[in-house]
This record gives C-alpha cells, structure tokens and sequence, in this order.
C-alpha cells in the first residue's frame, strides 16, 4: 500500500499493486508509489470525459478554480518539496520551489484572456474566430521538473476547458500524486485525473479512444512513438522533446564575467535540463581561459544528498540516465578528449557523478552530437564565426542556444541565425509563462506556455452571422 494515492473522478484511489521508487542519492527503493490498471485508466477518462460536459460551459469558474489551485500549490510548497527530493535529488531548496513556479504557471493561465477575432463585419455578415476547447487531454511529463511541467500543461488545458488525466514519470510519481490530491480539493471531481505506472500505462493511454490530444514531455524515441500511436485516431499532439543546446562566445566576452552564468546555464538541475547549455563553443584565443574557469567553479561544487543544505548539485536522477552519462564521458575520453576537471563517477552508493569540464572533444563524438542531460559539458574552441554557426546548426536537434558577447545586437545578429526555438543572448534558460517554448526539427512539435500554448489545447471554430 502507498501512503499517496492516484486521484480518479476527485476520489483518492488506490491500486491493485504497487511499484518501488528509487532515492537517486542512495540508489535504493525508498517509497512505493500506485500500478494503475487499465480498468482504472478507463475509469479515469470516464471521469475526464463526464467533467468536460460542465466544466467547459462557465469559463469564470475555470479562472477561479485556477486561481485557488495556484495558491493551494503555494501554500504546500514545503509539503511537496521533501516528497521530490527523495525521488528526484535535487537539493531541497530547488524542489521547494517547484510548487511556486507551478503555482506562477497556473496563476498566469487563470488571468490570461482568450480572444475571439473579429474577421468580418460588414452589411452581408458577422464572423468571428473563437477558440474551443478539444475534450479530454493525456497529459506525460517527465522526471526532471514533475511539478513545474505539470502545470505548464494542466494551466491552459484547464482554462481551455479541457479535462485532463495525467501520468506523471515512474521515476518520479509521488510529488505529483501529491499535487493531485492537493488540487483535489479545489477542481471539480474529473476535471484533472492522476494516475501513476510504468511505460505500459503510457503506451496505453496514447492509444485510448477517449482523449482528442496528447500532450507529451520527454525524449525524442518516446515523443516519436507517441506520434505514431497518435496518427491512426488523429489525435492532437504537443510534444516537447529533447535538446542539444550550443553556446557561442564571441571573440569580446569576459570569461571571468560571465563563468557563473555558464555554468548555471550547462549545470542548474545537474545539467538535467532539455534547454541547458549541451555544446559551449569558444574562440580559440580565450578557451583555455575559459575552460580553466569553469574547471575551477566545477571542481568547487558541493555533490551530494539534495536532503543536505550544502548540496549544489544532487545525483544523476536514475540509473539508465547515469549510465549514460557515464558512457558518454567515457567515450568522449577514450577517442582523445581531456578532463579538465572531473571525468567519472564519485565513489559510493546512488547516481553521482562528478561535474566534469572536456576539452578536445569535437563533431563525431557522442558527446558532442548526443544529448548528454547530465553534469558534463564539452568546451569546444573554434576560429570562423560562420563556420561555428553551421557547425551549431548541424544537428537534428533544435531546442535552444544561445549567443554571448559585450555587445548585445552583435550577438543578437548571430543568435537569429540559430536553427532553434529560443535563441537566447547573453543568457541561457530564461523561461516563463508567457514565452512560447518548443524546438525545431527532432526538438519537437508544437509550443507550450503563452497565448500560443493555450491555443494549443484548442480548436479554432468560425462563428457565422449572416445579415438581413
């Protein structure tokens, strides 16, 4: 039995099995979480599909029901925030604010308007473009940010007027059982759904008949199934998927200025960040400048248990993604790339790595052309600005990237050359919840977040008039 329960129809619900979740800082089970059946699957798109009849109808009591959701979701922040420590790692005070981001998410949605356009007006008719809602939504989010990406998706679902069921990651299910229950108290019974299991349970809810869209976060193999397992009922998808994220310095920067802000940019969240900086590109004059001042701040860092106040940085979230990391590296030094400072895994139990600077590494090695979503970050020289360009571009990723120089509109000029959905300059990861985020090519489809993310959980309806 687990001490947190799967929300179906507004009823907390338990499953007829349970499954073990891992402490990433011990590497042992720590906690159970629910194995939803499939019967239980069906009863909670019941419920969505029940809710959406009302739910859809008064919009103010949406706004409202989101404005009180935004402040429960604050007022447990310190409830929530040892829950997804345990299982995800990070330090507690990041966890912590999840639920006040999630909380900033929702909020914004609540108060954000929904337009309807006036396209014509004149003696033979009145017609306007009015946005509907689609119906019941499935909603998958990932390990890395299980509450904030949530609510990047429950907000304009909701206010849509959508109803929604939920998967949270089964590395990471518990902190956002425990959103569920919270927000249990304040939506009415169907309107979010939240159920918990293993890759099953998501292969089986992209193929339900019920939901009209999918709204997916995580890798570009699973974003890729989900496309395809939505296609044959013609499901709505917004998929957004993985990053290999470069950064150009230009010939003028500082590197003692702007160290700290690299680093945070490739590291925040152990580098487990889809839009962190995966590719750090800098000019031959100032690399090793560069390199030895993020060695420095790398070797500086304080690894260890997110439950420890001095922790920076916690664990590698899971063991397949820790293996990853750890063959990426390996690979990376056996074809000729050097640590500057770390290289391998820390000594004892959980998924620690240490944060490692490489240097020699370029194109056609793995690290360099993979995702890596960890704490490793390959520091590449180069002479031609627009050859680095194309050598940025030259991948089927297209998330983000970013540009750094004294001067911002020369920067500027380099960013709107990246092939990218954010492109960022003298910054990197700078999100909220009114810019529109997605990738190009591989990265994804669709947006999220801003009136272009809420138009996404929405079809467009022409409303007709003709005159007399």
């Amino acid at each position: 039995m687990s001490d947190v329960s799967m929300i179906i129809g507004g009823e907390r619900r338990a499953a007829p099995s349970t499954f073990g979740v891992v402490n990433p800082a011990t590497g042992a089970v720590h906690a159970d979480a629910p194995d939803c059946s499939r019967q239980q699957l069906d009863e909670a798109f019941d419920a969505a599909a029940k809710a959406f009849v009302d739910w859809r109808k008064d919009e103010g009591a949406r706004r409202a029901a989101l404005r009180e959701a935004a402040a429960r979701l604050a007022a447990a922040a310190d409830r929530i925030g040892p829950v997804l420590t345990a299982e995800q790692g990070k330090p507690l005070k990041a966890a912590t604010m999840e639920p006040y981001a999630a909380s900033m998410w929702l909020k914004y949605f609540a108060d954000l308007e929904i337009g309807r356009e006036v396209i014509q007006d004149d003696k033979r008719a009145y017609a306007e473009v009015v946005r509907r809602p689609l119906g019941v939504v499935a909603a998958i989010t990932p390990w890395n940010f299980p509450i904030v990406l949530s609510a990047w998706k429950i907000g304009p679902a909701l206010l849509a007027g959508n109803t929604m069921v939920l998967k949270p990651s089964p590395y990471t299910p518990r902190s956002t059982l425990l959103m569920g229950e919270i927000l249990a108290e304040v939506l009415p019974p169907g309107v979010l759904n939240v159920v918990s299991g293993g890759d099953e349970l998501g292969r089986w809810m992209t193929a339900h008949p019920t939901p009209r869209k999918i709204s997916f976060t995580g890798s570009v193999a699973t974003g890729k199934h989900i496309a395809a397992a939505a296609a044959p009922d013609l499901k709505r998808v917004t998929l957004e998927l993985g990053g290999n994220d470069p950064a150009i310095l230009l010939d003028d920067v500082d590197p003692a200025a702007i160290t700290e802000k690299l680093f945070r940019g490739a590291f925040d969240n152990n580098g487990q960040i889809c839009s962190a900086i995966k590719r750090l590109y800098v000019p031959e004059a100032i690399h090793d400048d560069v390199v030895d001042a993020l060695a420095a701040r790398a070797a500086a860092v304080k690894v260890g248990d997110g439950m420890d106040p001095a922790t920076e940085l916690g664990p590698v979230q899971n063991r397949p993604q820790f293996e990853r990391v750890s063959g990426l590296v390996a690979d990376a030094l056996a074809s000729g790339a050097k640590a500057a400072t770390g290289g391998a895994p820390l000594d004892g139990p959980g998924y620690f790595f240490q944060p490692t600077i490489l240097t020699g590494a370029a194109e056609g090695t793995r690290i360099v052309d993979e995702e890596q979503f960890g704490p490793a970050l390959p520091v590449i020289a180069y002479r031609d600005l627009d050859d680095v360009v194309a050598r940025a571009n030259a991948t089927t990723f297209g998330l983000s990237g970013s540009v750094w120089s004294t001067d911002p509109d020369r920067a500027a000029a380099v960013a709107e050359q990246l092939e990218c959905g954010t492109a960022w300059v003298n910054t990197h990861v700078a999100l909220g919840p009114h810019q529109p985020f997605g990738g190009f090519k591989w990265s994804g489809l669709g947006v999220e977040n801003g009136p272009w993310g809420l138009a996404g959980f929405t079809e467009i309806q022409v409303q007709y008039r003709a005159k007399n």
